[in-house]
């Protein structure tokens, strides 16, 4: 399958690991910056490659690369969703980055294009193949939780000056959000998925702190009601002082309690059910190592989109996902500009309407 990586800061050396463990065919890559490519492609000793093609502008590329089957979209936050609907109008299935889009429109444009033009859309909530997620996420399905009562989403994390002095978009409204839409995301995809995605309201306090050059949020707190009557709260950070301390999962039900722990949800530090079998006690103390805290599951998702290009099926993390956790990102934000809590669904909403708050 030929592909294409659009956008190769920070995160993109991930993007090529999954790329070169899934055998994909990397035709291009582009960045605004010639340099971040020459030193992705070096850092993965491909910078030889001739046969990979180097962009400034993702419109050419795409315009002059018709063979083009899929491209990951890595770029800053705000350009996610034009060039998304972009490759989709030139039918290239996508891959976007966390979070898919900064507004609610444009993540539901991206819905109904890709739907209209028959293009599949994966968005970028690794953490879902984690084996301590899938196994909860079995055990879930499996109603080993029996009712559940509630949960919550700790991301407690560290950003100094110099992560957003490396790229100035950071922090932004336009082009990221805060703690909340960048660090907190994932945690907040994984609590929606599990707790059973229909919520009902959401109720969200932000503040800025300590990072007072950003104009965004580097604490924001929330609390979910969902509609099967169980609620969950939400705790994002970039505050924590020296280093990132933790992104934990808490899930309680009548009969199961778990807490996936570590830097980003991969290890199991609480696994208990009344029907304890002998996997139960394999599964207490499982530890998954990841090199950052971004885990090992890029390659998965790859793995996934790929074989629902090829079956013409939706990925497991799919457009629809994308906008479930954006959407609790923004309701936050709405929640805390109009100081009430925000009905669900949301449609009216973009994290530039934040602009001024702080």
């Amino acid at each position: 399958m030929k592909y294409a990586l659009i956008g190769c800061g920070r995160i993109a050396t991930n993007h090529v690991k999954a790329v070169q463990n899934n055998g994909l065919q990397f035709v291009a890559a582009c960045d605004v910056e010639p340099q971040n490519i020459e030193t992705l492609l070096a850092k993965h000793e491909l910078e030889k490659d001739g046969s990979i093609a180097r962009y400034a502008d993702y419109r050419q590329m795409i315009d002059e690369h018709p063979e083009l089957e899929l491209a990951a979209i890595a770029t800053p936050s705000g350009l996610h969703a034009q060039i998304a609907l972009y490759c989709i109008d030139h039918g290239v299935n996508v891959i976007i980055e966390k979070p898919m889009a900064m507004s609610m429109a444009d993540a539901d444009e991206i819905i109904r294009r890709s739907a209209e033009k028959g293009v599949t859309v994966g968005v970028c909530h690794q953490n879902r193949f984690n084996t301590a997620v899938q196994k909860t996420r079995q055990a879930l399905e499996n109603g080993r939780f029996g009712r559940l009562s509630h949960g919550s989403i700790h991301v407690r994390w560290n950003r100094d000056q110099d992560y957003y002095t490396q790229a100035p978009w950071r922090g932004t409204w336009a082009e990221d959000g805060g703690c909340l839409m960048n660090q907190c995301i994932h945690g907040i995809d994984l609590l929606r998925w599990m707790m059973g995605d229909e919520v009902e309201s959401v109720y969200g306090v932000t503040r800025q702190r300590f990072h007072l050059y950003l104009e965004a949020e580097d604490i924001g707190v929330g609390v979910l009601q969902f509609k099967n009557g169980a609620v969950a709260t939400v705790e994002g950070t970039t505050n924590v002082y020296p280093r990132n301390l933790e992104e934990t999962l808490y899930l309680f039900g009548e009969k199961g309690t778990v807490k996936i722990g570590g830097k980003s949800t991969n290890n199991l530090d609480v696994w208990d059910f009344s029907d304890e079998t002998e996997a139960d006690r394999a599964n207490k103390g499982l530890e998954e190592q990841t090199s950052n805290v971004y885990g090992n599951g890029h390659t998965s998702l790859y793995a996934d989109v790929i074989d629902a290009v090829k079956h013409r099926r939706q990925p497991y993390v799919d457009a629809a996902a994308g906008r479930n956790a954006l959407e609790i990102v923004l309701a936050l934000y709405k929640s805390m500009k109009t100081g009430r809590a925000v009905k669900l669904p949301l449609t009216d909403f973009a994290s530039i309407d934040m602009t001024g708050e702080f």
